[in-house]
């Protein structure tokens, strides 16, 4: 008897999973399958090596909590996440791109009321983001939701932070009926994505760096319109050209205007701070 070859053993995996009930599931798991062999071949993939591969994963999960997702870590680093995001969102009829949600939005955030300020005074310089929400063909879109959240100057969200106050530097907003939406918050700092783990020493071996650019998460929503999840960039921040997780897009990178307000929770004066208008536009619901 012949010894078995690499093609053999492919054909007899995949013949394996030709009576698959679900078809988006036999074209997906007989794809994987036939790319992994296919990448396994042309590297000659050692078994020291799979077995490296194998504990590497094995490390992501066990260092994945309920408040850190190291598997989203190594999505977004290694750009999978955001090849998803192109593949799933963009629909082309002038709505604001969307980006990756990364591993720190939390479901139910604090509902806020307009022009309510977010963040502490030691969390950075006050920022106040106003602007208008609307559809494709520019109708104002009242009561829409904002879920925004961010990382405070130290470079650490509430949840990574013991810190910081649940729900500190998040909130939900809803917009007027003009469409119109203000939120208090701060100006946003770069911060490098939690490097202790398999997926930090990855990136060291690989000769890369952990940090991402400057930037405000959104999450926005209404009825009859398709979500986004994006990113507001400061456009004079670093890491634009470098982000870790391959998130910043051209359109959402905006110049903060130096300016001076009376800022909420922060006395009855002006004080120095940053302002920025941005509007949103929806995709209608497909």
């Amino acid at each position: 008897m012949t010894a078995m070859t690499r093609e053999e053993l492919r054909a007899r995996v995949l013949g394996r999973h030709d009576a698959v009930p679900d078809e988006r599931l036999r074209t997906i798991i007989t794809k994987l399958i036939e790319h992994l062999f296919a990448f396994a071949s042309e590297v000659d993939l050692s078994p020291a090596e799979w077995a490296a591969g194998i504990r590497f994963l094995t490390e992501a999960g066990h260092i994945t909590t309920d408040t850190r997702q190291e598997f989203v870590l190594l999505s977004d680093t290694l750009g999978l996440s955001m090849l998803v995001d192109l593949i799933g969102h963009a629909t082309g009829q002038g709505e604001t791109e969307s980006t990756v949600l990364g591993p720190f939005w939390v479901e139910g955030a604090p509902w806020r009321s307009a022009g309510e300020m977010i963040g502490r005074p030691e969390d950075g310089e006050p920022l106040h983001i106003t602007g208008v929400v609307r559809g494709v063909d520019g109708t104002p879109i009242a009561g829409a939701v904002l879920d925004t959240w961010q990382a405070a100057a130290n470079g650490c969200y509430d949840v990574q932070d013991p810190n910081q106050p649940k729900g500190n530097l998040r909130g939900r907003f809803r917009t007027d009926q003009a469409g119109h939406y203000d939120i208090w918050t701060t100006r946003p700092v770069p911060y490098p994505i939690p490097d202790d783990g398999p997926v930090g020493r990855m990136l060291a071996a690989l000769g890369r760096h952990p940090w991402r650019a400057p930037h405000v998460h959104f999450m926005v929503s209404a009825p009859g319109y398709q979500t986004v999840t994006t990113h507001i960039f400061d456009g004079d921040g670093e890491y634009l050209d470098s982000d870790t997780v391959f998130g910043v897009k051209p359109s959402l990178v905006r110049t903060l205007t130096r300016t001076e307000a009376v800022v909420p929770g922060r006395g009855d004066e002006p004080i120095s701070c940053y302002a920025l208008e941005f509007d949103f536009t929806l995709a209608p619901a497909e």
